[in-house]
């Protein structure tokens, strides 16, 4: 899903034109921006918190070499999901599953080359 596609769905449900829905799309994500930029949790109810970390400086290895080289200290985001959301993706992924009718399983030994 890309902001357009964002864009998009506030302008088919809320109705507003589609400059306005940039304009609402925009400003929260400029409001979320701001607030991680400052180092502030976003916490947002049924959906999860956006938290910044501060990482210290440390020594790392490069996998082809194998030679060690110090991993600069720097700030990483962090998203944990609430346990709604959780629910929410895990119950779409049962529904799916049983719509399946059971997928690879109902191939049989055929589907894997075998026979019996």
């Amino acid at each position: 899903m890309t902001k357009a596609d964002i864009i998009e769905g506030v302008y088919e449900r809320v109705g507003f034109s589609k400059k306005e829905s940039a304009e609402i799309v925009e400003l929260v994500f400029d409001t979320l921006k701001e607030t991680l930029e400052r180092g502030d949790k976003i916490k947002i109810s049924g959906f999860g918190n956006f938290q910044v970390r501060n990482k210290k400086a440390r020594v790392g290895r490069n996998p082809q070499t194998g030679k060690e080289i110090e991993i600069s200290a720097r700030r990483v985001l962090t998203f944990r999901p609430s346990q709604v959301l959780k629910t929410a993706l895990n119950t779409a992924a049962e529904a799916e599953a049983e719509g399946q009718g059971g997928g690879d399983s109902a191939k049989g030994p055929q589907g894997s080359g075998e026979q019996g």
